[in-house]
Order: structure tokens, then sequence, then C-alpha cells
């Protein structure tokens, strides 16, 4: 049967931002690691885009060979307590496992998560290379790259525009999923090896990829994320009270403006509308709660069938008391004294399949209100243009698609500029999350790696 973590209780998780999990146990990641088949064909390894060698760091813990397991994943991944806690297990690894056909998939994420908590990378004989690389943003996909191009011995400098590094495992995702205390130990280990971090850089801005050349940099990978916030182009939504997810999530992890003597307090309202079903509107939920809203909405225009979200998320999210308002649309915000004032919703039903495959919204003309204070929009987010825009003024022209992403070779992450790449968010290849991210940074790096080399 399968392992199960010890979790908090919802009614007292609900009023703080400490894990919801703990780690298995060494008696249950034994019981767990037992039920590995050990297949001769692991499905497991193709559905992981880093191509963790999963049966091979199971058959490790099997033995009590602990630090050799954490040798196996860290060949191909530097994230190994990030990746066990907020990758889509279900659709990747877990997703392709043989017992999950008839019964329960072995608990790759928690085995993973154990691993990288209770073992340290190793020192490894870095033979300098005589080239620099420019690193443009310290999420997963930045991370990732930089630790495979050190490792090549090149000299590696990662600028990242905020105060903080992690990018948006820090500033996105909240500490009762992704601890920060795991999140700088991965980032510590990589100053180990010989990475270089600067912050307070936005390149575009305080620098630019002109000079960035200039200042003798061989190579440039631009992961920088995608900070511009998608927004539902309806009456009502510049009120006060109305926030991009993005912007929600990071005055909360970033900021604490939660707090009351932050510089930048949140107003919090009573009942708050989070229009949307990803894992963004999950965690602003989830967020939403434990900083003091009473009521909290999830308002999403398919059905639950729909909902793009981890069902872990999910099952979490109806623990903690957030109420779920299924085939339903925006239509208008109301306003009194210049704040949201209630919600007007047209109620939908599902169509004919979009093009992703999932039936379509059609609206029926009925229409419901929602009484809120407090709307957080949490549709997706689209390239900042400022990269694009300080290159075009120097002479460099990037080719970008119709949304304004990089134009790259899905193999090598190449954009246009052939000693430039590109990854993560602002070239994405796949849904937007943490693994992919870093399947983009291993591309880009090994890519880079040969441009180098001639």
């Amino acid at each position: 049967m399968r392992q199960r973590p010890i979790e908090q209780d919802p009614n007292i998780r609900k009023t703080n931002f400490k894990a919801v999990e703990e780690n298995f146990t060494p008696e249950q990641v034994k019981e767990e690691a037992s039920r590995c088949l050990n297949c001769k064909n692991p499905r497991c390894v193709q559905g992981c885009p880093v191509n963790i060698q999963i049966p091979k760091f199971i058959k490790a813990l099997k033995e009590d060979k602990l630090d050799e397991a954490g040798d196996i994943i860290r060949e191909t991944s530097m994230l190994p307590s990030v990746c066990g806690r907020v990758c889509p297990q279900e659709r990747q690894c877990e997703g392709n496992c043989v017992l999950g056909i008839k019964g329960e998939a072995v608990a790759i994420g928690a085995l993973e998560r154990y691993v990288g908590d209770n073992t340290s990378a190793k020192e490894t004989e870095i033979k300098p290379s005589g080239k620099k690389v420019a690193v443009i943003g310290s999420g997963c996909a930045g991370i990732t790259a930089a630790s495979d191009l050190r490792k090549a011995g090149h000299e590696v400098t990662v600028f990242e525009a905020l105060h903080k590094f992690g990018g948006v495992l820090r500033y996105g995702i909240p500490p009762f999923r992704l601890p920060r205390t795991v999140l700088d130990r991965e980032i510590d280990n990589l100053k180990k090896m010989g990475v270089k971090f600067e912050k307070n850089v936005v390149v575009g801005k305080s620098i630019t990829l002109k000079q960035l050349e200039e200042d003798g940099y061989d190579a440039i990978f631009i992961c920088s994320g995608a900070g511009l916030p998608k927004m539902m182009n309806i009456k009502g939504e510049n009120l006060n009270g109305v926030y991009s997810a993005n912007e929600f999530l990071t005055r909360v992890n970033l900021m604490q403006a939660n707090d009351e003597k932050s510089p930048t307090p949140l107003r919090i309202g009573k009942s708050v509308a989070v229009i949307g079903g990803g894992n963004v509107a999950m965690d602003a939920a989830r967020t939403a709660l434990r900083v003091g809203f009473e009521n909290v909405y999830i308002v999403y225009r398919r059905t639950e069938k729909e909902l793009p979200a981890r069902l872990e998320e999910i099952r979490h999210a109806k623990e903690e008391g957030v109420v779920f308002k299924f085939l339903c649309a925006p239509n208008e915000i109301y306003e009194k004294d210049g704040y949201v004032n209630g919600m007007k919703f047209e109620v939908m039903e599902l169509g004919e399949p979009d093009e992703s495959g999932r039936r379509s919204p059609v609206g029926t003309g009925n229409y419901i209100d929602l009484d809120v204070d407090t709307v957080i929009v949490a549709l997706g987010t689209g390239p900042n243009p400022i990269i694009q825009k300080s290159a075009a003024a120097d002479g460099i022209e990037f080719e970008t698609d119709r949304k304004g992403y990089f134009t790259v070779n899905p193999e090598t992450r190449e954009t246009s500029i052939p000693h430039v790449f590109a990854g993560g968010d602002v070239a994405p290849v796949g849904a937007s999350n943490a693994i992919n991210a870093m399947g983009a940074g291993k591309k880009a790096a090994k890519a880079i790696n040969e441009y180098l080399a001639g």
C-alpha cells in the first residue's frame, strides 16, 4: 500500500505558512521503495523532463544507500528537494508508473524529496574553460543551466531582477508548499560550486545585452520568466482591491505585505474571488486564507473535471475551506467608492472541445452575483518585452512569436541570435512548471557547451 506523509490538520495549517506535509520516516521510505518493480523499460524515466534515473535511485534506497541515491538524482537534477515538492508527478513520473495502471503509483515525489533533504551535493573538480556565460533569471531554468554550465568549467554569473534569488520558486510558490530553507540550501550549493549571483539587476534597464557582450560574456541564457499578467478585460478590473495573482503572491511571499508593519501592506478584506483553476489560483486562494480572508472562492469557467491544477493542491484547498464555483465566467466587478463591491458572473455550460481537447465553455445568458470585496486574477502571464526592446535599440533584433515569446530551436533553445539562448516561461515548450523549465535549462546548457566548444 502506498505510504502517506503526515500532514498538518487543515484547520491549523490554514492559519500558518509552515509546510503542509512532513517528510517520510526512514521506515516509510523503505516500505515505499520496496514497491518499485524496477521495470526493464522504466516509463517513469521517460515521463521525467530531466530523465532522472528513478528506478536506480529507488533501488539504492532499498539497499540503505542514501548518499548513492542522492548522487544518482543529482547526475541530472540539482533541485531534488524542490522538485519533490512542486513537480506535477501525477502527470509525469508517477503518471507513467506501471503500478498506477491498476493501483497506486510509487510515491516518487516523496522519495525524491526525502533524498534531497537528507543528502548533500558532492564537491566536484572543475577545470576552467576560459569562457563566460551570463544567465538572466534565477528560477528553475536558470539554476539548472547554471549548475550544468559551471560543471563544464565556465565562469557563470546569474543576474536576478529582484532582491532575493529563486525566481518564481520564491515569489510565486508559497512557503507552505516550498519552505524557504529548502530553496536557500539549493542556491547555496550553486554558490559553493563557484556560480556567481548578482541581485537587483534588471537586464534591459540596469544593463543591456550589448553591455553583457562587451563585458566578455561568450554566451547568454535568458530565462527571466513571464511576469506580465493576463487580465479579464471586463468593467471594474481597475478598481482598488483587484490584484493579479503575480502581484498578490509576490507581495506576500517576497515582501511580507500581509504584515501590518510592512511598508507596502495589503488591504485584507472579508471575501475574495480567485479567478482561474491552475496551480497559481490554488496558491493564491490558500495564501488568501492564511493572510486573513474569511471567505475564499475559486471561480472557474469549466467543471472540476477540467481543473488544470495538481490534484494534491485541489484536495488541500478543499480541506482548508476554499469554496469552488464552477461554470462561471467573469462579467463585471461592481464598485463602491473606488473599491470592489461584488462581482457578476455569467453561468456557463460545456460545449465542444477546444484546441487543447477540453470542452469549451459557452454562455447561457444567465447571471449570478458574488459578494466579495477583493478579486485575484490567476489567468496566466505573458512575456515582459523589456529585454527584446532594449536589445532592438542596440540593433539586436530577436525573432518572437505573435504573443511576444522568444522563438527558439526546441532542442537547443537557441534564439535567432547565435550566442543567445532562451528557456522557461520566456520561451515555453509544454506546460509551465518547474520541471519543464529545468528541462529547458538542461537543453540550453548542453547546447551552450557545444557552441562554446566551437
